[in-house]
């Protein structure tokens, strides 16, 4: 069994104020399990992020907390209240998806005022809350101007106060930086994060790129095939996986598989103490954790091998080294811009940084 017991599919840390309740929820579609039997807590004015590949249910979660789909089994709660036997109208939960479905004949303002007159909210009440939604996204310069004359950012931007502007206890976002380019991003994540960090409110982020969801979330809930892999922070995530799949799909690793006999791990070339049962095991070694070792001894508490350096990639502020150990066993190593290297080299890393996954 692994020794991976404190880094198990729950939170590291359970919400104390858990503003939504997912209780065993599952969802078919026919005879296919989207989701199955999934069970987790969001804490009021958390950011946290559902992670998954295309088809791991990510986006099929977020649609039965908006009432948009049922759930086959299982029960959602939000602020002590049963949600899910709520038409969606009557959910105080708002969502914006990768599209932002602008009224294209409408202005900004129009835009972000539509949810409300539906609701036939008095109309002094509407102009100051319309005006506060867009004072908070910085977009009220821009209230006459129509859909098609904003940029990707802009339009980002008035789909969230047109969320807002329903003052929602969680906000539900759906892929929705996915359509911008690279550099406008990278800005609207910044802005994302300390947006929800002002408003205060409870967001639930879906996105399959890894790197979003690190930079953003205080939690990250991995979904794999319908189900939950694992829900920790995202330095606990990254530095300790709980399973194989988390450490390859989070970053990039090294995954070493050997065997434990008589205290000594063994995986290819590399052997070091380790107190656990003899048996197989997996274990997961970051590239960077690794590093060139200039000479002389190690630590006991480190392991040192010699390879052979089959190809470089620049990186700008790194390098990725492949490297051959012999035996068969290639290994990934990313290490500060160094210049050419070539030939054979002592190579060195931590005891504590090859972490045992379940497979």
């Amino acid at each position: 069994m692994s020794s991976v017991g404190a880094n198990s599919l729950h939170p590291s840390h359970t919400p104390t104020t858990a503003l939504l309740e997912i209780r065993g929820v599952s969802k078919c579609f026919g005879r296919r399990d989207v989701l199955k039997g999934v069970s987790l807590s969001i804490a009021s004015g958390e950011f946290l992020t559902l992670l998954g590949e295309s088809g791991s249910g990510k986006t099929t979660l977020l649609r039965l907390i908006a009432g948009f789909e049922q759930p086959s089994a299982g029960e959602i709660w939000m602020g002590g209240e049963r949600l899910d036997t709520l038409p969606p109208y009557k959910r105080r939960v708002n969502t914006v998806f990768q599209h932002y479905a602008l009224f294209p004949h409408l202005s900004v303002r129009d835009n972000v005022a539509y949810g409300l007159r539906v609701k036939n909210t008095p109309a002094a009440e509407i102009g100051d809350r319309v005006d506060q939604s867009l004072r908070m996204v910085k977009m009220e310069e821009f209230a006459a101007s129509r859909p098609s004359k904003l940029s990707g950012g802009q339009q980002q931007r008035v789909a969230l106060a047109r969320a807002l502007v329903n003052r929602p206890q969680l906000l539900l976002l759906d892929e929705p930086l996915s359509a911008l380019d690279a550099n406008l991003r990278k800005q609207m994540q910044g802005e994302l994060k300390s947006l929800q960090r002002e408003l205060g409110i409870t967001f639930l982020f879906v996105t399959h790129d890894q790197e979003e969801a690190m930079a953003l979330s205080d939690r990250i809930a991995l979904l794999r095939d319908g189900a939950l892999e694992q829900v920790a922070t995202a330095r606990e995530i990254y530095a300790h996986p709980a399973t194989a799949y988390t450490a390859q799909f989070i970053g990039q690793t090294n995954l070493l598989q050997g065997e434990i006999r008589g205290s000594i791990a063994t995986c290819g070339v590399l052997r070091w103490p380790l107190d656990a049962p003899d048996g197989l095991a997996i274990f997961s070694l970051r590239p960077e954790a690794i590093r060139l070792c200039a000479g002389g001894g190690r630590q006991a508490t480190e392991v040192k091998f010699r390879a052979s350096i089959r190809q470089q990639l620049y990186g700008g502020s790194s390098e990725l080294l492949e490297v051959d150990c012999g035996a068969g066993q290639f290994l990934r190593v990313r290490i500060p811009v160094h210049g050419p290297l070539s030939g054979e080299h002592d190579f060195v890393f931590s005891i504590a940084d090859a972490v045992r996954v379940q497979e």
